[in-house]
Parts: structure tokens; C-alpha cells; sequence
């Protein structure tokens, strides 16, 4: 079910850029917002899913492993 979400207080800078934007793409304020909100919550479960794969592989190896390490191995198992 659709739930309405209601935001008070953008400044009218903001407000008229996100219409013009809206305006440009030819589709409505609504409807950009809800797709801009799609981008952000997915966005969002990206990082959580990435913080979760971190997590785990920092209980296997019992011990810290860095972002930097980690994305090193996957490049490498990779073959980039």
C-alpha cells in the first residue's frame, strides 16, 4: 500500500530547483521525488548489504579487515 510522505520547510531554493528538474524530464514534481526516493533507498540498502558482506567476512578471518582489503581481494578474484 502507497503511504504519503509529507516534507515541510524546503527552502524555496530548493523547492524550485527540484521543479525545474522535474519540468525538464517532463513528468511530475511527484513522481521525480518518488524516483529520486527509489535512488536513495536503494542507495541505502547497497550500503547496508556492503556493511553486512564487511561484517561477515571480519567473523571469518576473526579479525579487522579493512574496506581497502577487501575490495583488493574482490578486484583480484576478479582478475583486474
Amino acid at each position: 500500500m502507497a503511504r504519503v510522505i509529507q516534507i515541510r520547510g524546503v527552502p524555496d531554493d530548493i523547492h524550485d530547483t527540484l521543479a525545474k528538474a522535474a519540468e525538464v524530464e517532463g513528468v511530475s514534481l511527484t513522481r521525480y521525488m518518488l524516483r529520486e526516493l527509489r535512488h536513495i533507498a536503494n542507495r541505502a540498502q547497497a550500503v547496508r548489504d556492503n556493511a553486512a558482506v564487511i561484517r561477515d567476512t571480519q567473523a571469518k578471518v576473526q579479525g579487522h579487515v579493512d574496506r581497502d582489503t577487501i575490495l583488493k581481494a574482490l578486484h583480484d578474484g576478479r582478475g583486474e
